[in-house]
């Protein structure tokens, strides 16, 4: 009994519909109706993943996109469980976003489909702006650009072969130095 009870905790993932779209084909004996949606799906601890499904009918169609989501998941490490570590621009094609992480409390502050993602990441606080096309499926894809570009600092430390605390360090007395800098 058990054993039930935790897989079905294993598979209680959040899936966000952003968009659905009618789509008409003309053909010699009319027109052939169909729907298109995009979904993000992710378990709320740093793992999300998107993707679009086709079909005659709306629930078939964000049946088929929540199926092909859960395939496309990536992982990404998070500070604290809330935030990202660094801040991080994406772009696809003519939509470009920025992502900042934010203290404790900030929320999240962002639009359409990339409140979604946030929410379906399990991030609690991020400041995000998109710039340039407002389409949803480019926002997406370059949200998902700077996802996967986000980097932990025990990775960056083990890439360059230095201490955990020598990266932090010098990542804060970063930020602080800056911030003296703005506040003038």
């Amino acid at each position: 009994m058990s054993r039930e009870k935790s897989d079905q905790k294993e598979d209680a993932f959040i899936e966000k519909l952003v968009s659905v779209r009618r789509v008409t084909k003309v053909v010699k004996g009319g027109k052939i109706l169909r729907f298109s949606a995009l979904v993000i799906v992710g378990d709320g601890k740093g793992r999300v993943g998107f993707a679009t499904g086709k079909a005659r009918e709306v629930p078939d169609a964000i049946k088929k996109a929540v199926e092909r989501a859960k395939k496309s998941f990536i992982r990404v490490p998070l500070k604290e469980g809330r935030t990202l570590h660094h801040d991080i621009v994406g772009q696809d094609g003519a939509g470009k976003v920025y992502l900042r992480s934010a203290p404790v409390g900030t929320g999240i502050i962002a639009g359409g489909p990339l409140r979604a993602i946030f929410d379906a990441l399990g991030m609690h606080d991020v400041v995000s702006k998109s710039v340039g096309s407002r389409n949803y499926h480019n926002m997406v894809r370059a949200t998902f650009d700077a996802l996967n570009s986000v980097q932990s600092p025990k990775s960056v430390a083990t890439r360059l072969g230095k201490k955990l605390n020598e990266i932090v360090n010098r990542r804060d007395s970063y930020y602080k130095n800056n911030s003296a800098t703005v506040a003038e």
